[in-house]
């Protein structure tokens, strides 16, 4: 089966066990034997049997924001099988202007983490790159934690309101841990959802049920490394009691025809 991860991370090599680990500290995880580089994901996507990867940049400070979209676009040009995306900050002092440097630059897209980089999703500071962006190339964004309010699902439904043609990839179900939340507020909302840094944490038949209830074409498949293993995660999808169509098109159809591959 051709799987399409749509959710990773990569980190430049001197810092990527550094940002690995801090990233496993703020979710209160276990290490999953990941260190965040290239050649781990490229080597354990291979072994999962994954052939393309969305990869997903994250400015924490506004000021590196371009730095680390220039990384993106190196690895973009290294390896055929990266799909990039870059990164916003609601700090920076022309959002819009990073947003348009993406788009100049052919990248995929916008990853957005409001709780690692500290704004809301509604942020108004935000709308002129949402409105550069809307209907161009689509936005990932980190959705959910009972810790903060700064991802929370009704944030997203507020600005599919105001940017009806956005095309939003909405992470972890919709909420991560708050899967019903999200449901509620998104399900008739002009997005997707991957299932990446969720099926460990809901019990049995809990995910089948939300993926019947959006409809597999509004699911992709991603692993969320380097939290999680992409071997073990595809193990972990690949045992869902789901159809053979609503596997594949999970493992990639949604997300190939979200992305227009």
């Amino acid at each position: 089966m051709r799987i399409i991860d749509i959710h990773t991370h990569v980190y430049p090599q001197p810092v990527a066990q550094k940002a690995t680990d801090s990233i496993q500290v703020f979710y209160e995880l276990d290490g999953a034997g990941m260190n965040g580089t290239v050649e781990m994901l490229r080597s354990r996507g291979k072994e999962a049997g994954i052939s393309q990867f969305v990869v997903l940049p994250v400015a924490v400070l506004p000021d590196r924001t371009r730095h680390i979209n220039d990384f993106i676009l190196e690895q973009a040009t290294a390896y055929d099988e990266f799909i990039c995306f870059g990164t916003i900050h609601a700090d920076q002092e022309d959002v819009a202007g990073e947003a348009e440097y993406i788009l100049s630059k052919g990248l995929r897209g916008i990853k957005m983490h409001p709780d690692f980089q500290k704004f809301n999703i509604d942020d108004p500071r935000l709308f002129p790159a949402y409105e550069a962006i809307e209907g161009k190339i689509p936005i990932m964004l980190h959705m959910g934690d009972l810790r903060y309010d700064y991802s929370q699902p009704a944030r997203l439904r507020h600005v599919l309101e105001l940017f009806p043609k956005l095309d939003a990839i909405a992470a972890h179900f919709g909420g991560y841990r708050m899967y019903e939340e999200a449901y509620r507020q998104l399900h008739d909302k002009n997005c997707i959802f991957d299932i990446s840094s969720s099926l460990m944490f809901m019990e049995d038949g809990v995910a089948e049920d939300y993926i019947n209830r959006y409809g597999a074409a509004r699911m992709a498949y991603g692993t969320d490394y380097p939290l999680w293993d992409p071997v073990k995660e595809v193990q972990r999808f690949l045992q869902l009691k789901l159809s053979d169509d609503q596997l594949e098109q999970i493992a990639w159809k949604t997300a190939s025809d979200f992305l227009k591959l």
